[in-house]
């Protein structure tokens, strides 16, 4: 159940060959695009649809069906937009930037074809501020196209007029979240929107908006190429495709590498990373798809398909496909305790169980991490992240929730040990004695 090289999408993922438009043509990108968009808007998505493309962005929504709620006529003269998600400030994930790095061209094709399904007037690509280097790379590709008369006016002579802006963000995780990042680009500071009006119906500059993962996007012109069919062979049943897997931690080789959707997550770790460090028996726990979802302990995770319904079958997540490995070394406390304190930097304050909760949840952590608590406060740490899920305008609230509710559900023999031995070592005989 392994992809092999002719079936791979992004062909220059690891930067072995130029970005520029001249490499990139010769790999395939920009090949007949007229031809693509000849097909018309309504074929386009229907093609997308049968594919069975699941956004990339975490969370898993078909994309042809998300580009189908955009209006197909403005009654009253508002254009549409297609917002571009390559803000990637996940903890673990790093796929976009490698896109963007080395294989920009794919993504700015993507853009204009389904800009031009959603007829959408212009693509902003929001890229996260701390991406410089990628973001000079963007900003020079989306040039070489203008140049090349592929976007702009009788974008790849197709007659249809489509720009592409590149916006860089200023570090703020928030804005990862679509109406975070569409009041971002309009210039404002970067809050949840309450929901509805959906982007669809008033996003940005408040016109029919639909925001897209980085990699949801890159692949559509391979995947219009080769056939919906093509795609679809990939994957179980609801998961189709290749993906982009990010894998970081414990392993004996960090890497980057697109595979088949669905493939077990030993097979994954043993063709790509060389194995787990020390040996798989060394295994304690891995984050499967980025920090925001549950850790899955060793024992559940081995067999599991690397999926959006295989990791959620075992208390997880796909997310990002940021695959983060711990082995026994791992201070498991300290690592969630570590977690929680990015939500609580990266929270924008607008909602109250967000702004008080997460830090709650963070000072709890450390006390936990050091013993310094009573056993019975374990309960009450997970009591407040069920205040704090579903309870807040964007997901970032249950971004830090789920990271503590899975340590509480796997490791809580873990904390109550600290527990104990933190007690023990402070109990008034034990101090007695010391004296």
């Amino acid at each position: 159940m392994s992809l092999q090289d002719k079936d791979r999408i992004f062909t220059n993922v690891y930067g072995f060959q130029p970005w520029n438009l001249a490499a990139a043509q010769k790999r395939g990108d920009w090949d007949n695009t007229k031809d693509i968009i000849a097909r018309g808007n309504d074929a386009i998505i229907d093609e997308m649809k049968a594919s069975g493309l699941r956004g990339r962005g975490g969370a898993g929504f078909p994309t042809g069906l998300k580009w189908s709620f955009m209006p197909k006529e403005s009654k009253d003269g508002r254009p549409s937009f297609l917002v571009i998600n390559a803000d990637e400030s996940e903890p673990g994930s790093c796929k976009d930037r490698e896109i963007i790095r080395h294989d920009p061209h794919k993504l700015i094709e993507g853009a204009l074809i389904a800009g031009f399904a959603m007829r959408a007037r212009a693509a902003y690509i929001y890229i996260r501020g701390e991406y410089i280097r990628e973001a000079q790379t963007l900003q020079a590709a989306i040039d070489e196209a203008y140049s090349a008369g592929l976007i702009g006016k009788n974008a790849s002579g197709s007659g249809y007029d489509f720009d592409v802006f590149m916006h860089r963000g200023a570090g703020a995780y928030i804005c990862g979240e679509e109406t975070a990042m569409i009041e971002s680009l309009e210039g404002k500071k970067g809050q949840p929107r309450l929901k509805p009006p959906f982007p669809a119906g008033a996003g940005l500059y408040g016109c029919p908006t639909t925001v897209n993962n980085v990699e949801s996007i890159a692949v559509v012109p391979t995947i219009l190429r080769r056939g919906a069919s093509w795609f679809s062979s990939f994957g179980a049943e609801g998961n189709h495709g290749t993906k982009l897997f990010q894998i970081s931690g414990h392993v004996d080789k960090p890497c980057v590498v697109e595979e088949e959707m669905s493939i077990p997550f030993r097979e994954l770790i043993e063709k790509h990373c060389g194995g787990v460090r020390g040996g798989w028996d060394n295994l304690l726990a891995v984050i499967p798809g980025g920090s925001s979802v549950p850790l899955v302990p060793a024992a559940d995770i081995m067999d599991a398909p690397m999926d959006f319904d295989g990791l959620k079958a075992v208390g997880s997540g796909l997310g990002t496909a940021a695959v983060i490995v711990m082995d026994k070394s791992t201070d498991i406390v300290r690592a969630i305790s570590r977690i929680s304190y990015f939500y609580k930097h990266e929270s924008c304050g607008q909602c109250t169980p967000c702004r008080e909760g997460t830090g709650w949840m963070w000072r709890m952590m450390e006390r936990l991490r050091t013993g310094d608590a009573a056993v019975e406060e374990i309960d009450m740490l997970y009591q407040v992240t069920k205040q704090v899920e579903g309870h807040t305008i964007c997901a970032l609230g249950d971004a830090a929730a789920w990271p503590i509710q899975g340590l509480i559900k796997h490791f809580r023999p873990e904390l109550e040990r600290r527990i104990h031995e933190h007690n023990a070592q402070f109990a008034p005989e034990t101090r007695e004695a010391a004296e």
